[in-house]
């Protein structure tokens, strides 16, 4: 069984490590905040004393970090993950970071004959915790196929989402579509109980629409993106900026602000 390394043992990173404990992984592990470690420690983990430390007694290594500076940091700073690998090893980044980054890192591993992958997850903590999270993940296929194993340790959705830093792209993407799309519903619901309903039925009506179903995700998006069939159309352009322009009105009536839905009108 393949020795695995880990750095960064915060929110994420902490429920991740542990989870590949659990399925028997040997593992180092290194984190500024040593506290961090010591769960891992107690069940049998080795601590390294750098990331270059962790990067030459492992056959993977991953990264979780807060962002682009503390990947680039880690990965090959001084004593980072470039500088201690092993030809032949796995570096794996499961940050929230840069795509551009992961793509100019990845010549200077290979360079060396570490495979590189960029795997960011979606899941939050509690995902980290219980390996319910999504795994998205960029880089050479075979290399893919042959950490998948560990990465269904922790994360029970594992999708290969193309070349070096797609995973990343794919992340980003899905964090600005779910963001906007809590904007839109904290606009909705203010604008709804301030328009004199009920919080608890106006979320059962949004939750049993087509919106709460998610048809223009799972039903809308396949028929017309994927198999080209937009005719005829789901609804018409001009009824959507009717409803729009509605709820904006009823907005102003109410003093609401609605960036979102006035940007989309």
């Amino acid at each position: 069984m393949e020795t695995v390394g880990f750095i960064g043992l915060g929110n994420m990173g902490g429920g991740m490590a542990g989870n590949i404990q659990k399925a028997g992984y040997p593992m180092v592990v290194h984190d500024l905040n040593e506290g961090a470690t010591r769960p891992l420690l107690e069940a049998g983990a080795h601590l390294a004393s750098s990331p270059a430390d962790v990067a030459s007694q492992c056959d993977v290594t991953f990264t979780s970090l807060p962002g682009p500076r503390e990947v680039e940091a880690v990965a090959v700073g001084l004593d980072g993950v470039l500088q201690g690998g092993k030809p032949g090893s796995v570096y794996i980044d499961l940050s929230t970071s840069r795509p551009t980054l992961i793509r100019e890192l990845e010549p200077r591993f290979r360079e060396k004959g570490i495979h590189v992958l960029d795997a960011p997850v979606s899941g939050g903590k509690s995902g980290a915790q219980t390996r319910n999270l999504a795994v998205m993940v960029g880089g050479e296929k075979e290399v893919f196929e042959r950490v998948k194993p560990l990465l269904e340790a922790f994360g029970d959705k594992v999708f290969y989402a193309g070349e070096i830093g797609a995973g990343s792209v794919a992340k980003l993407v899905h964090n600005m579509i779910g963001h906007g799309v809590r904007q839109a519903i904290a606009e909705g619901m203010t604008l709804g109980v301030k328009a004199g309903v009920d919080t608890e039925a106006l979320w059962q009506c949004i939750r049993r629409g087509s919106l709460g179903r998610m048809n223009v995700l799972h039903e809308g998006f396949v028929r017309t993106v994927f198999k080209g069939e937009y005719e005829p159309a789901g609804f018409a352009l001009s009824l959507a900026r009717k409803d729009i322009g509605l709820a904006t009105e009823l907005a102003k009536e109410f003093n609401v602000p609605m960036p979102v839905a006035t940007f989309t009108i």
